[in-house]
């Protein structure tokens, strides 16, 4: 690995209080645990995976594992076990590798749920960002996607959150709820911008096979996603988010500042390493690729017994490697440099009005974020 990379890990709590309908990430509900498959063992497991991580990824002649420049805690909702559990896991990280100075740790967050000593036993945890899953400001909206939190249970926790010292807070939001009205998605932005998040997160809802919400499109009861609303909604966000003072920088994501942005999933987009713990969790490794096992039993055993967990894993070639770095970095606010790609098709696409050309670099327009996936398509490496 190189030296300058960036290695960051991942560490899925796979726990929920409630399964929401459009989610299709490994998680559990407390109906769903068996008696053996508590937060504690939980916990356990992932320690014993943190400690085959760095026994993997130690040089053959003693080298230490990478420096770890970024720790996320993600779900599922870390928030729905005792923090102690995840500074347990955290110590882990700090004991087996080098951690940088200047360290991002951050948690995903439901606004709910969360007692007086949630958030300030984080922070002494060591996390330097929360990310609150805020969706929507809409009552039915909420309740469509399964929500357990109320829209005034948001600004509760943004306030808690800088009470105890988070040194970021973002909101992540979803678009295009069946059903949602223009209305609708404006109320939920003048209540996230009301809050002066320092970052926020927005995705058009996706319908994932085998979730409830995609049932419900498939039966009828609820109407497709428009691609029409989705282009709309994103243009209103941008613009409202520009007015209050954020940039985008991936085309999902603005921040106040660019100390602001998320650099552990920077790193995801800059095509740099990490390990994932956890049931599901994904690694990538020097251009491999692998997932763990989906279950938390088969999961455990594994890592218990020493070996990486891996379900599945694959190595891209060389021309599937440049392809994805493409498809990442074109997302950034700062696109890529203008020598990955053939002259004349970039030349089209800003004939087009889809890209401009920048410093040397090939970067998006407001209507080539729109149209990403055409970009994609008609961009041609040099």
């Amino acid at each position: 690995m190189d030296a300058q990379a960036r290695f960051g890990i991942y560490v899925h709590v796979p726990f929920c209080a409630r399964r929401c309908g459009y989610c299709a990430f490994v998680t559990y509900a407390p109906g769903e645990l068996t008696a053996s498959q508590t937060h504690r063992a939980w916990t356990d497991s992932a320690i014993a995976e943190i400690v085959v991580a760095a026994r993997e990824l130690s040089g053959p002649s003693g080298e230490p594992p990478p420096t770890v420049s970024s720790v996320y805690f993600g779900g599922g909702t870390p928030t729905a076990i005792d923090p102690h559990l995840l500074g347990r896991v955290l110590d882990a990280v700090r004991d087996r590798f080098e951690v940088a100075d200047d360290v991002e740790v951050s948690v995903e967050a439901n606004p709910d749920g969360l007692t007086p000593d949630t958030l300030p036993a984080l922070v002494a945890l060591g996390a330097t960002r929360v990310s609150f899953g805020m969706q929507s400001a809409v009552p039915r909206v909420l309740d469509l996607l399964d929500r357990t939190h109320d829209p005034e249970s948001v600004p509760r926790a943004v306030a808690a959150a800088r009470s105890a010292g988070v040194g970021s807070v973002s909101l992540d939001l979803i678009s295009g709820t069946p059903g949602e009205t223009t209305t609708d998605w404006s109320r939920t932005l003048d209540a996230a911008l009301a809050l002066r998040p320092d970052h926020l997160s927005s995705y058009s809802l996706g319908i994932e096979p085998g979730t409830k919400l995609a049932t419900r499109v498939r039966n009828g009861s609820l109407p497709s996603p428009s691609p029409d609303e989705a282009a709309d909604r994103y243009e209103l966000l941008d613009a409202r988010a520009r007015g209050a003072g954020f940039s985008w920088y991936e085309l999902s994501n603005w921040a106040r500042t660019p100390a602001d942005r998320c650099r552990h999933n920077l790193l995801y987009w800059h095509d740099e390493d990490w390990w994932g713990i956890g049931p599901g969790a994904h690694s990538h490794l020097h251009g491999q690729r692998w997932w763990n096992h989906d279950g938390l039993d088969a999961w455990s055993v594994d890592v218990l017994a020493g070996r990486v967990p891996a379900a599945g894993s694959e190595e891209p070639s060389e021309e599937e490697r440049l392809t994805e770095q493409l498809m990442l970095g074109i997302r950034l606010a700062e696109g890529i440099p203008t020598g990955w790609t053939a002259p004349g098709s970039v030349d089209e696409l800003v004939g087009d009005g889809l890209v401009d050309h920048v410093d040397g670099r090939v970067v998006l327009t407001l209507p080539g974020r729109l149209l990403c996936d055409l970009v994609l398509r008609r961009l041609r490496w040099g």
